[in-house]
């Protein structure tokens, strides 16, 4: 079955996704590393089109928490926030979001999978088992990612909402709870609980399968 995590930046997606996959077994495909894995190519070649980088990209997952780009661990490199920006640029390419869902869509095309991005369950697999979209509140969800970058709370916050505002409104798999999709507010609730209604859910729906 596929577990489906969809959400906004700093609602706790790759956190709660890996631990989910562990509860569970299962492997875990982080889309959003995809996207950055992409941006940082263009990033060192500006002159090319994104959309063929993207094609030609070789992205694979290894131990659940490193990412490897065309065969060279990168898992650093994509969490600047120069990655980050550059991301979400990326990301309203049609043709770097075809080559990439193209990819997710055959990681994920034969068994149990626990995976997390911003359209996993309105794009990329619309049929998944379990879709949860998460959240927290735009502070709070500021206040995470300055925790992990060292940055200053206001200057996230300030970021974030444009790029909460370019994800939700661009044209092509613009971010917003799939259809069926449960929606987790993480704000003021600990990883442990957030995984454990996840968990629970995912093996609610694997037993009435």
């Amino acid at each position: 079955m596929l577990v489906a995590i969809d959400g906004p930046a700093g609602a706790g997606k790759s956190t709660v996704a890996r631990a989910v996959a562990r509860e569970l077994a299962f492997p875990y495909l982080d889309t959003g590393a995809m996207y950055r894995c992409v941006a940082l190519l263009t990033l060192a070649a500006p002159a090319r089109d994104p959309a063929e980088l993207a094609n030609s990209a070789r992205i694979e997952f290894a131990d659940g928490t490193r990412t490897l780009l065309n065969g060279r661990d990168v898992s650093g490199e994509i969490r600047t926030s120069e990655v980050s920006e550059a991301a979400s640029r990326v990301a309203r390419d049609p043709g770097v979001r075809a080559a990439l869902v193209t990819k997710q869509r055959a990681l994920i095309a034969a068994g149990d999978w626990v995976a997390e991005g911003r359209d996993i369950g309105t794009v990329v697999a619309p049929d998944a088992a379990l879709k949860v979209y998460l959240t927290a509140s735009p502070e709070e969800r500021a206040r995470r990612r300055a925790a992990e970058s060292g940055g200053d709370p206001a200057a996230v916050l300030a970021e974030q909402s444009l790029r909460d505002e370019r994800d939700s409104t661009r044209r092509h798999s613009p971010l917003r709870p799939a259809p069926g999709a449960v929606t987790v507010d993480t704000t003021g609730i600990g990883v442990e609980q957030v995984v454990s209604r996840i968990a629970a859910l995912a093996r609610e729906r694997a037993a009435g399968r």
